[in-house]
């Protein structure tokens, strides 16, 4: 038979005829002809599932294989319906032979192959590196060859049905020309990959744009020339700078310029989508062009600072940062579309800013009740190659993407992927085939493209803005480009990479390449071209003369959802604002927390709890930890401030003691008490987050930027963990303040205290916290009464300045039948006191010695004092160690003026507070004149490790420590 014989084989009739023939056979193999029989037998899974496709069967298995569910509809694809065949009747083949059917479907079946393969792997094929060093071994599945075609066979003509119109626009086309539309479509300058997508759908919406762009082309010539100015714009920058600042450290975006136009195309997509705000997070290089050509940074406060000028006015406190580490915001304009879009700053750390945005995002789409859709606030994360593939915050980040407690509708991440980590080569930096290989672990489609080709940029950027709006998931933009100078611009990169500084060197930038491109296709003139790079450079000009007397006016801090708000001063330290609450909404909190709905299958042990929690409300005293917790929440939600509580375990608390969410015994429903306290209140919202703390903190640190009247805590499972976010603490939490003029209330709720339970398990590191602090920049307390606790989280929200807060929060004190409170100590007009005194009837005039002490410690000390009757020895606590309440611990030490002090800690002696307050202490002595020179020290012998892991030992020392602090043998 003749080759268009064969091409016609798999058309009308003869399809519906494979069609009939191949249903009969999954229902019954010895219903057909032998020949159809084997045929089928013979084939594997793979080309069955495409048979099914291509014939319009529909069929699935079960884990055996065995077909379930078989639907035949050839009537809508135009063939033979089943209704126009008589019963036991097969279809007339036409006039095709069965062998001319069986090569026609061995054809169709290993073009269909050869098509699946280029569209999940036709990225390998692409041509990424501008540089063209980087080539990889072809992938034999992209080859004709792989599936039995020959040369010769690329002129025979190959029926591919719904899969070649949707890449063609035709049902059959020769071999050759299928395989070229797939390497013009795949193995251009981008590679797509989305194969591992599980959603069909997903799949589909980005096969069929990636298909028809790549085919029909998108820019037309006003966005060409849009995209040229945006080059000029990145790229004059660069230049300028260059000239003008020889040898500073900008860590400049030469190589990579067209990222510019890529964050402009992403902003531009999502704010005609329906985006209001936006959120970017980046590291240091391209900060500085980022700041100027996106976020309007002016370029004479840009050139201001390069002169060496503060960021922000000189009345204005704070150690301040380097420029590259800074951010700022903005509203912009996009053709009637106003977007606010800020840059946040981050330290050198550079992923440590991934998560911080994620949880700004989330705090602005709830601000704006954007909280199911969450799509009116987008989040653009910035990566360099080697952060992406080697920061396991960013995996921590992902993989928070998609979860209930930490969704914002997705991310996009653009990589600015120069192929090279300071001066670690991309096979030494990751394992696998790209560095943004762990973004398939979300199913993220990854966009990767050469950095040269400016247009195929901008679309995929614009269509990784688009897939967000459309899904709400995460994207990946992978830009590979280039780093033309070092690390920095002193570095000589020639001293490791020489052979690809040799190729940067002779490497035409991408703005030069594309505005010969635009010239030769007749886009605008040579002369244009050098026009407006040359009024670019005017502007530079301009701003540069205008910046040697330029002073920033004011400080970009307390505005917005800020306002109202003020630096902490002195006076405020000295005196606690009033946090109690009257004890009618006190009590209505308790109601609250004491009922559930009739129809609620409680569990026993919690429905004895709540029976507990109300009789405390009715005798006004026993209040434990955890409802003291409680009340504090409530009174917040009343008076209208939101609260989010997140942590491993913190519904129900690491302890078993909080069980803020209560869950249906039957239904494993959920109910949280505090939401139902009023009408009309605000919410809480308590998350148990994944197994993270770097992420998770970084998150609610991030929330907090954009939500100063929402109370929002972190609790560590247990404290000594919170270690695995020393990042986000060291570099926002204790310095964000200082360094970048942005305040924050979070609460970090990390429990401590000595019970023999080994030292993961004891210490929350009081010691690293307090060698953090400086400049009044957080509260550190170590807690002993459900009431303080109270005032002290109430504090966060009614202070008018925002402090982070750092608990040392207890584990056996949540049920200790001494660390109560009264509802009374929680009334109106009640407020935080950061010294607890004597609670006995301890004579002043005849104490020998007092005990200065802080958190659990105190209630050991307590009981060995009262077991031994000792009257004079007197037991004050330290609530507050930082801001050091001098004033308050001086007023409680003056009755003592003959004792000895001592200062008493669980804690070893390099580790806990010791430290810290034993100078800060002898000051206080001095100011009173008490007869001690300096304060003595009882507590655990230096040591490597917080704790021991002996129950034996631990109960040993701990006598030990508590009789020293008696003076007692």
């Amino acid at each position: 038979m003749g080759v268009e014989m064969i091409a016609s084989a798999l058309n009308g009739a003869n399809a519906a005829f494979l069609a009939d023939q191949y249903r009969r056979w999954v229902r019954d193999p010895g219903s057909v002809d032998q020949s159809f029989a084997t045929l089928f037998d013979a084939l594997g899974d793979e080309d069955r599932a495409i048979l099914g496709d291509t014939a319009g069967v529909t069929w699935k298995r079960d884990g055996s294989g065995l077909d379930l569910d078989v639907a035949f509809s050839p009537a809508e694809s135009g063939q033979v319906s089943q209704g126009q065949v008589s019963e036991g009747q097969a279809p007339q083949a036409g006039s095709a032979s069965p062998e001319a059917l069986h090569a026609a479907l061995r054809d169709s079946l290993r073009a269909q192959r050869l098509v699946a393969a280029w569209r999940a792997k036709g990225h390998l094929a692409a041509r990424l590196d501008p540089l063209g060093l980087r080539q990889r071994t072809p992938d034999p599945e992209l080859d004709p060859a792989w599936y039995g075609f020959t040369a010769a066979d690329l002129s025979r003509t190959v029926w591919l049905g719904e899969t070649l119109t949707s890449l063609m626009g035709c049902e059959s086309a020769t071999l050759g020309a299928v395989v070229e539309t797939l390497r013009t479509i795949y193995a251009g300058t981008a590679g797509v990959e989305y194969a591992h997508i599980a959603d069909a759908t997903r799949r589909e919406w980005i096969r069929s744009r990636v298909e028809h762009a790549a085919l029909h082309g998108w820019a037309d010539i006003a966005a060409r020339r849009t995209i040229l100015q945006q080059l000029t714009e990145a790229e004059g920058f660069e230049t300028f700078c260059a000239k003008r600042y020889v040898g500073v450290k900008r860590f400049g975006l030469e190589g990579g310029e067209i990222t510019i136009p890529a964050l402009h195309a992403i902003i531009g997509e999502a704010v005609t989508a329906g985006v209001g705000e936006v959120v970017i997070g980046m590291p240091h290089r391209g900060r500085l062009n980022t700041l100027v050509n996106i976020v309007r940074k002016p370029f004479v406060a840009m050139f201001s600072e390069f002169a060496g000028a503060s960021f922000k006015p000189d009345d204005v406190a704070g150690s301040g940062d380097v420029k590259y580490h800074l951010g700022s915001s903005t509203d912009l304009d996009l053709e009637g579309h106003v977007v606010h879009v800020s840059l946040q700053p981050n330290p050198s750390h550079l992923e440590a800013v991934d998560p911080v945005v994620a949880g700004k995002v989330r705090a602005r789409q709830d601000a704006a009740g954007d909280t199911e859709a969450r799509r009116s606030v987008l989040g653009i994360i910035m990566h360099g190659d080697a952060a992406f593939a080697g920061q396991g915050i960013v995996y921590e980040t992902l993989a928070m993407s998609e979860l209930s407690g930490y969704r914002t509708g997705g991310t996009i991440h653009l990589v600015v992927n120069n192929q090279i980590g300071f001066t670690t080569n991309p096979c030494d930096g990751y394992s696998g085939l790209y560095g943004t290989d762990i973004a398939r672990s979300i199913q993220a489609p990854v966009f990767h493209v050469n950095g040269d080709d400016a247009e195929a940029v901008v679309f995929f950027a614009r269509l990784a803005a688009a897939y967000r709006q459309t899904f709400g998931s995460d994207a990946v933009l992978d830009i590979v480009c280039y780093r033309r100078h070092g690390h920095n611009e002193s570095d000589e990169p020639a001293f490791t990479q020489p052979v690809m500084y040799k190729a940067i060197r002779t490497h035409e930038t991408a703005r030069t390449l594309y505005a010969r491109k635009l010239v030769a296709d007749g886009v605008l003139t040579e002369a244009e071209a050098q026009a407006g790079w040359d009024a670019f450079q005017e502007k530079m000009d301009s701003a540069y003369t205008a910046a040697q007397t330029y002073k920033p006016n004011k400080a970009d801090w307390l505005e917005g959802c800020w306002s109202g708000l003020r630096p902490l001063s002195g006076a405020d330290l000295a005196d606690q604002p009033v946090t109690g609450m009257p004890a009618e909404v006190l009590r209505s909190v308790g109601a609250a927390l004491s009922t559930v709905p009739g129809t609620f299958d409680v569990n026993p042990k919690i429905a004895r709890q709540l029976a507990a929690k109300a009789a405390m409300f009715e005798s006004g005293e026993g209040f434990d930890w955890a409802t003291g917790e409680a009340l504090a929440f409530g009174a917040l939600l009343v008076e209208g401030h939101a609260i989010r509580l997140s942590g491993e375990d913190c519904k129900r608390g690491t302890f078993s003691h909080r069980h803020a969410v209560l869950t249906d015994q039957t239904t494993q429903a959920e109910y949280t008490p505090l939401n139902h306290v009023r009408d009309l209140q605000a919410r809480i919202e308590v998350h148990n987050s994944l197994l993270s703390e770097f992420a998770v903190l970084g998150y609610e640190y991030g929330y907090t930027m954009a939500a100063p009247q929402t109370l929002v805590l972190w609790e560590a499972q247990f404290g000594d963990f919170a270690n695995g976010a020393q990042v986000i603490i060291d570099q926002f939490i204790a310095a964000g303040e200082t360094k970048w003029l942005r305040m924050s209330g979070l609460v970090l709720l990390l429990p401590h205290g000595y019970e023999g339970q080994g030292p993961e398990h004891s210490s929350a590191r009081l010691e690293r916290y307090l060698q953090l602090c400086a400049e009044d920049n957080m509260f550190v307390c170590n807690l002993t009464t459900p009431a303080n606790y109270f005032h002290a989280l109430r504090r966060q929200i009614v202070a008018e300045y925002r402090k982070p807060l750092i608990v040392m929060a207890p584990k056996s004190l949540l049920r200790h039948r001494l660390a109560t409170s009264t509802l009374a100590e929680m009334g109106a007009g009640t407020r935080f006191r950061p010294v607890l005194e004597e609670i006995d009837p301890i004579d002043p005039a005849r104490t020998r010695r007092v005990v200065l002490c802080s958190g659990k410690v105190y209630y050991d000390l307590l009981a060995e004092r009262r077991a031994r009757k000792l009257e004079d020895v007197a037991i004050l606590r330290l609530e507050q160690i930082y801001p050091f309440p001098e004033r308050d611990l001086a007023e409680a030490l003056k009755p003592y003026a003959g004792a000895r002090v001592v200062w008493c800690q669980e804690e070893p002696q390099n580790m806990g507070g010791w430290q810290f307050v034993d100078r800060r202490i002898e000051t206080v002595l001095r100011q009173v004149g008490n007869a001690s020179d300096w304060p003595g020290y009882a507590g655990r012998m230096a040591a490597a490790s917080p704790a021991t892991g002996s129950a034996r030992v631990h109960a040993e020392q701990q006598a030990r420590l508590i009789n020293a602090a008696l003076g007692v043998a």
